[in-house]
């Protein structure tokens, strides 16, 4: 009994310690679609152009996308005609540097980490850009633009591109006019499209985090982090085929560094693994093939293993926020954020569709 009540208390603190920024970050990102033009992306990545790549990362960096949304975003911008480089670069940094996601960041781990994480999730999407558009093998698409919407293959899209849908030049625009802005629409993109993507792997990876915190011993743990460089790898290949997104990952790697694991091997989970879900390579194989994977997959793991152990001898102890106090410890903002933020996730987890 004790240690459930504790496995309650520590999904609690896991949740208090991003609530707040993750409910803020979604409002942003809610305003933000409101103020973007929905061709914004699509228009500037120009197909087998370097430039491409630095736009693609540059403008993937405060666009509201999650782990979640961003593939069919992808699938949108190679129709459009981006280069296979710039959407590779966008898969990668998008989800890690959307608001949202930052915020959730720096409310675990603080602004050190923080831009760390950002700055280097952008140097490892660019130099993925770079490689494939050098070495990849991309494949001719039509220019003619492409409707989201009106796609068989995909079901359900958040995304700001949409495109003329139409034969005829004159019967529709590239650009959706506005309507003004809307503050039912914020609440709408931030919490039914945005929030409703991710709350089911955030919830799971708040529930992991708790249980890792709980009932996994740390002398266990301790054992396996032990050899640091072993536990980079380790980390490699536990993490590119899972599908975390790149805020659930958070709370799963709160919990492992505080059971001890170093905070460089935290960091190539949080690097890797919400851009290499089995879900991710099985896109970058039928877009782009075999090759443009291996590139894809092997810079991704040889950049995050490089910045991991960079991270590991820059900084030898990382201080996770809010979740080493106790919940006598938490504001009232803390905890109407938490409860306000466990209802939604539920809401939305078990929603019926």
């Amino acid at each position: 009994m004790e240690l459930l009540y504790k496995f309650f208390e520590n999904l609690f603190l896991l949740a208090s310690a991003m609530s707040f920024f993750i409910l803020l970050g979604l409002l942003i990102a809610g305003v933000l679609k409101q103020l973007i033009a929905e061709d914004f992306v699509s228009k500037h990545l120009g197909k087998s152009s370097f430039a491409s790549v630095f736009k693609a990362v540059i403008f993937g960096t405060p666009l509201p996308v999650c782990s979640c949304s961003v593939i069919p975003f992808a699938k949108s911008l190679q129709k459009e005609g981006a280069s296979s480089g710039a959407v590779e670069s966008f898969l990668i940094s998008a989800p890690i540097t959307g608001v949202d996601s930052i915020l959730a960041t720096y409310s675990i781990f603080g602004w050190f980490f923080t831009i760390y994480r950002v700055v280097t999730s952008m140097i490892i999407a660019i130099t993925v850009g770079i490689l494939e558009n050098i070495f990849g093998k991309e494949k001719i698409v039509s220019k003619p633009k492409f409707s989201l919407q009106s796609s068989p293959n995909i079901s359900k899209v958040n995304t700001f591109s949409s495109s003329s849908c139409c034969s005829t030049s004159s019967c529709c625009s590239s650009t959706k006019k506005g309507s003004g802005f809307s503050i039912k629409q914020v609440f709408n993109y931030a919490f039914n499209t945005l929030f409703g993507d991710i709350a089911k792997s955030l919830l799971i990876g708040l529930i992991l985090g708790a249980l890792f915190t709980t009932f996994i011993p740390k002398d266990i743990l301790n054992s396996i982090f032990e050899n640091q460089i072993a536990s980079y790898f380790l980390v490699i290949l536990v993490a590119m085929p899972l599908y975390v997104c790149a805020t659930s990952s958070l709370p799963i790697a709160a919990a492992f560094i505080v059971a001890g694991m170093s905070p460089g091997a935290a960091f190539i989970f949080l690097s890797a693994g919400p851009a290499t879900s089995t879900v991710t390579m099985g896109v970058v194989v039928s877009m782009f093939g075999k090759r443009s994977l291996a590139i894809y997959i092997g810079v991704i793991a040889t950049l995050s293993i490089a910045f991991g152990f960079l991270l590991d001898n820059t900084i030898s102890n990382l201080d996770i926020i809010s979740i080493k106090q106790g919940v006598e410890g938490l504001s009232n903002i803390d905890i109407a954020s938490t409860v306000l933020f466990f209802a939604l996730a539920l809401y939305y987890t078990f929603r019926r569709k």
